[in-house]
């Protein structure tokens, strides 16, 4: 009971930070927060004993840090995701809720490299969102599914806003 507890308080800094991350006007400043949010969210998944995501979320740190340096090339992109992906899902415990974050970075961290602005990366944290709230509810750690859910519902709402300013960037 004590790891659930304290899982789900790491849980909420993790959110706190992916929360923080969605405002962010740059890449980096995206990148940097969601570097904060994996490195609360790889205690909270110790104490909750998810580990497909821990490995998950340690590739992500990783990839993250290298796209935040801009030293995330296609090679290391596609290690990270090849890694990622084998070895997540032999350590998964848990089934088809396992391989939810498994199927998220491997989608996002595709997004990561092949992006040219935030526009595009809030496309691809909205699909990202959405597995790991699922992912996250059922392996009890609440806080992270609910902001996971409230981040689904506000990054759509920053897309539809900010359509017209990427719409004329694109011109």
């Amino acid at each position: 009971m004590n790891n659930l507890i304290i899982g789900n308080i790491f849980s909420f800094f993790s959110a706190s930070c992916l929360a923080i991350s969605v405002t962010r006007q740059s890449k980096k400043g995206v990148l940097i927060w969601q570097i904060y949010n994996i490195s609360f969210y790889l205690i909270a998944g110790v104490l909750l004993q998810t580990y497909a995501a821990l490995v998950t979320s340690s590739v992500a740190l990783l990839r993250n840090v290298l796209a935040y340096k801009d030293k995330l090339t296609m090679r290391l992109t596609l290690i990270l995701v090849i890694f990622g992906a084998a070895f997540s899902l032999y350590v998964n415990n848990l089934g088809i809720i396992g391989m939810m974050p498994v199927v998220a970075s491997v989608e996002y961290t595709t997004c990561i490299y092949i992006s040219k602005n935030e526009q595009h990366l809030r496309y691809a944290f909205v699909v990202n969102a959405l597995l790991w709230a699922l992912h996250n509810y059922f392996v009890h750690a609440y806080p992270s599914s609910l902001v996971n859910a409230f981040l689904v519902v506000w990054t759509m709402l920053q897309i539809f806003i900010n359509r017209k300013k990427f719409a004329k960037e694109k011109k």
